[in-house]
């Protein structure tokens, strides 16, 4: 695999089966859908992840995709950017490229959006990525999963899973996130943020 051609998509979540199904793992769960889409493996990899080089979608005329490289950190959450980094560097991949896929708080529950750069909203993973990396400046694509219900604390709401009422959707909501990356990395940008920010 070459240079930057190449795109790193990383999701985020907590390892271990206790924290696999909780809110907090959907972009490990979605990094998982694209994974399977590509019939590829997320196999062990030096920099404290899991990881597997593939072509995501098909460009436009019906060519594959662009090469990326999937990837999920086996660290904690609260320290992504450590294996984050040490992706980018193995694959030479540019903060350009890089997308994060993560849970997000203030999206309604089963919405995707797309965005480049801004704040890290009180999300730790995204702010171990973007001290590690250097700059804020990459692709977020943030799953939402609604506010939790009344005075419940914000951080026990994400660790856990979801509600009974909600998981008849959560597959919706998984494929539609590796749409938006699928959009994003063969349609580009802007065409993902018209079709999945609008709804």
């Amino acid at each position: 695999m070459t240079t930057s051609d190449t795109w790193l998509v990383v999701g985020l979540g907590n390892p271990g089966t206790q924290y696999s199904r909780n809110r907090h793992n959907v972009g490990a769960m979605a990094v998982d859908v694209l994974a399977a889409r590509t019939g590829a493996t997320l196999k062990r990899h030096k920099a404290r992840a899991a990881a597997a080089e593939v072509r995501v979608g098909v460009l436009p005329g019906g060519a594959p995709g662009p090469r990326a490289v999937l990837a999920v950190p086996s660290s904690w959450m609260n320290e992504s950017g450590g294996p984050v980094k040490a992706l980018m560097s193995f694959y030479k991949v540019p903060p350009r490229q890089l997308v994060v896929i993560h849970d997000e708080l203030d999206i309604p529950f089963a919405s995707s959006r797309v965005k480049l750069g801004g704040g890290e909203g009180g999300h730790n993973g995204l702010r171990s990525i973007s001290k590690s990396v250097g700059t804020k400046d990459y692709v977020r694509v943030r799953i939402g999963i609604g506010r939790p219900p009344g005075r419940q604390d914000p951080a026990d709401f994400v660790l856990k899973d979801f509600a009974s009422g909600e998981r008849a959707d959560v597959g919706v909501l998984l494929e539609d996130a590796a749409d938006v990356v699928e959009d994003l990395l063969t349609q580009g940008l802007t065409y993902a943020q018209d079709r999945w920010n609008a709804r």
